[in-house]
C-alpha cells in the first residue's frame, strides 16, 4: 500500500529526528496504524519510534489518549480539537519528545456536506505544549487518502521539528 518513496522517507524522518535526539510517538485513527508501519519498516525504528496508538473508536480517543468525550460530542472525532488533543495525549501519555495524530473520513463512505471523504485533521504536539494543525482534503479512494495522510503526517512532524 505504501510506495518506496514513503518508506524512503520514513527513513529519512527516523535519521533526522534520530540526528537531534528526539523520539516520535503516533496517534493513528482513519490510518488504523499505517504511520507507525511505515515508520517500523525501518530497521533501528525503535531508537525513535516509542509506541503508536491506534485509536479508531471514539471511546478508544478518551481511554487511550485522554480526548474530552464531551469534545467529540460537539465537534465530532473528524476535527481540529480532536486531533490536537490526540497528538497531545499520545505525546503526554507516551513521553515521547513529539508526537502526530490523524483522524478523518478515508472513504468511500462516511462523508458529509460540511466533512466531506478525504478531510483529514492531523496535528503534531511537541512536549512542552507547542501543537501545530493541518487540515487536509486528499483526493482518490481510501488507499490513496490514507497514504496522503502517512506523507502529511510526516511533513508536519518535520515543521513542528524546525
Amino acid at each position: 500500500m505504501l510506495d518506496q518513496d514513503t518508506l524512503d522517507d520514513a527513513a529519512r524522518l527516523l535519521s533526522e529526528l534520530q540526528a537531534q535526539g528526539l523520539t516520535l510517538a503516533t496517534a493513528e485513527s482513519c490510518t488504523g496504524g499505517l504511520i507507525a508501519a511505515a515508520l517500523t519498516s525501518v530497521a533501528g525504528s525503535s531508537a525513535t519510534l516509542l509506541c503508536g496508538f491506534v485509536t479508531y473508536s471514539n471511546a478508544s480517543k478518551a481511554a487511550m489518549l485522554g480526548v474530552d468525550p464531551g469534545v467529540i460530542s460537539t465537534e465530532g472525532a473528524v476535527s481540529e480539537s480532536v486531533a490536537r488533543a490526540m497528538a497531545a495525549g499520545a505525546q503526554s501519555r507516551s513521553g515521547a519528545d513529539m508526537a502526530v495524530a490523524c483522524t478523518g473520513v478515508a472513504g468511500p463512505g462516511g462523508g458529509s456536506a460540511t466533512k466531506p471523504v478525504g478531510l483529514v485533521h492531523l496535528a503534531a504536539a511537541r512536549a512542552g505544549g507547542q501543537v501545530l494543525h493541518r487540515r487536509c482534503i486528499f483526493p482518490g479512494d481510501r488507499q490513496e487518502v490514507r497514504a496522503a495522510t502517512v506523507r502529511e503526517a510526516f511533513a508536519l512532524v518535520r515543521a513542528l521539528r524546525d
